[in-house]
């Protein structure tokens, strides 16, 4: 069989949303574009279409009108607090002062021209813990989930004044990259549906491949090191096709591949209970008023773990047991109230743009989405009794006993503590949750220090916990506008990385944590960096 060949101005490997922003803007440039991905068009726009679609935003109308004073100086500190950049960390650092100086225009006025709109509340995660984080709300919602902004964009793209130019080419892998004349060419692979070979030839090429958490396999080579052993269960929160066989194409041709020990992985990770993969999990949003105990029901400390604050140290917290899974325990009460799922799928109303059916869920609960996973989801347990729930947990726990007499005082002591009145409250976790209660964009979803061992509020609920892979913060290293790097530090000529490939700017702008938000974020900006590099011009 022969090999199929095209060519373009620009060749792009890849149809996430770092691709398809990178497409629209050199589209805008007059660029003739040839955009391949793997996946089918009916999921094009890659993980970014599953997500739940919030953008960290900086200085923006959003914060102004709710009062909040932010600025580029103090999202500036707050992200190198929480990156903890290490010796050699230039690039990285300068790619996150830049993404933090250019998103408002780059990323809120971006989006605003492509017909994508923002929720009215702008939430307050990564706020931090033992290191500062979020000093102000900056987690900017799209209504629509991400869903809505890859619709958009692709709307955009396939609608664009200048479509003639544009081919795009699904059920095709790249599998490696033409390199002539110490310039990249191009890329090759093979056409999944016909299994014919294929060439692309292009003057420049950009890699927008994502990450490598779609394999568990991968996840668990680069595993942390003073984490130790990876976990034995990693769940799957990635896209199928992000598995990394790009970033060692990149490396054996020379560029330079950095800090993919880094990882922006989730605690609190279930088995998908309708699963499309293998090991195909859900990132909860883990409730506030669970308490969180270890394989044996003891509760994880003397730091008790709760979200919006750290999501690292949550990993890392149950990443240093001794079995690296865990369970939070709540009851319906709490379930209804706060479990939410992370992502479009679990989100219908906000994904669809129903009002009154997100305005339903903050005023009455999830009462659907609690049904579905208590009855669906094989990590779920429920039990109208603490004994009964202890039982359930053991017949699911790998063989593990749960310590029982330490259970019941954990649970009873935190029961006793809100018992006392808040006046006398004296458990960290309930500091936490009245300090989250302060700001209406979490009071509207937190309990009001509820009990779990609470007959009124059965049944009980525990949630047995993995692990889940997300995003790879780590990735090909690139020069302020988007070109990879070689072994040297030179720009390999033709050869470009955006979004996620990239460690969304840099090899890793990250550094060790993420403000959240930020990947969606750093896939826009990187990719029109990539375009203005290209075209020698700011569109």
């Amino acid at each position: 069989m022969t090999t199929k060949k095209y060519s373009a101005d620009i060749v792009i490997a890849g149809g996430g949303l770092a691709g398809i922003v990178a497409a629209i803007e050199l589209l805008d440039a007059g660029k003739k574009v040839l955009l391949v991905d793997r996946d089918i068009k009916d999921r094009f726009g890659g993980l970014a279409k599953e997500s739940f679609g919030g953008v960290f935003m900086v200085d923006t109308p959003n914060q102004k009108k709710m009062g909040i004073n932010d600025s580029v100086d103090l999202a500036i500190s707050d992200w190198n607090s929480f990156a903890e950049f290490g010796p050699g960390d230039d690039l990285p650092k300068a790619w996150a002062k830049a993404y933090v100086e250019n998103c408002l225009e780059y990323v809120y006025h971006w989006s605003g021209n492509h017909g994508v709109s923002f929720f009215p509340v702008v939430h307050w995660v990564e706020r931090g813990l033992h290191q500062p984080g979020n000093s102000v709300p900056r987690f900017h919602m799209v209504w629509g989930t991400g869903k809505a902004l890859i619709d958009s964009s692709v709307e955009r793209l396939m609608g664009h004044k200048n479509a003639k130019n544009l081919e795009v080419l699904f059920r095709h892998r790249v599998d490696d990259l033409i390199v002539e004349n110490q310039t990249v060419a191009g890329f090759r692979g093979v056409d999944e549906e016909s299994e014919q070979d294929f060439e692309v030839i292009g003057e420049s090429t950009i890699i927008a491949t994502g990450g490598v958490c779609g394999s568990i396999k991968k996840v668990k080579e680069n595993w942390y090191g003073p984490w130790g052993e990876p976990p034995k269960v990693i769940l799957n929160g990635s896209h199928r096709y992000a598995d990394g066989k790009l970033h060692d194409v990149v490396k054996a041709k020379g560029g330079m591949v950095t800090h993919m020990d880094k990882y922006w992985h989730y605690a609190a990770g279930v088995h998908h209970p309708r699963p499309t993969k293998e090991n195909d999990g859900l990132s909860l949003v883990p409730p506030k008023s669970a308490l969180w105990f270890n394989y044996k029901g003891e509760r994880i400390g003397p730091t008790p773990l709760i979200t919006s604050f750290d999501t690292r140290f949550l990993v890392e917290s149950i990443s240093l047991q001794e079995q690296k899974y865990s369970w939070q325990v709540l009851n319906q009460k709490i379930a209804i109230k706060e479990m939410a799922v992370s992502g479009a799928e679990f989100n219908p109303a906000i994904r669809d743009k129903n009002i009154v059916g997100f305005l339903k869920s903050i005023l009455l609960g999830n009462k659907d989405l609690v049904n579905d996973l208590t009855t669906n989801c094989e990590d779920f347990v429920v039990a109208n009794s603490i004994d009964e729930l202890i039982k359930k947990m053991e017949e699911i726990n790998f063989g593990n006993k749960i310590n029982v007499e330490k259970f019941k005082h954990d649970i009873q002591s935190y029961d006793n503590s809100i018992g006392r009145g808040k006046k006398l409250h004296n458990d960290e976790q309930l500091r936490r949750i009245a300090h989250v209660r302060q700001y209406r964009g979490d009071k509207v979803r937190t309990c009001k220090f509820q009990k779990i061992n609470d007959p009124d509020a059965y049944p009980l609920i525990a949630i047995r916990e993995f692990i889940l892979s997300r995003k790879t913060l780590g990735g090909i290293q690139t020069d302020l506008r988007s070109r990879v790097l070689d072994q040297s530090g030179s720009p390999i000529k033709g050869l470009y990385a955006v979004g996620e490939a990239a460690g969304f700017g840099g090899g890793g702008m990250h550094g060790l944590r993420a403000l959240e938000g930020t990947f969606l974020g750093g896939c826009i900006y990187s990719a029109q960096v990539a375009a203005e590099s290209i075209t020698g011009k700011k569109q």
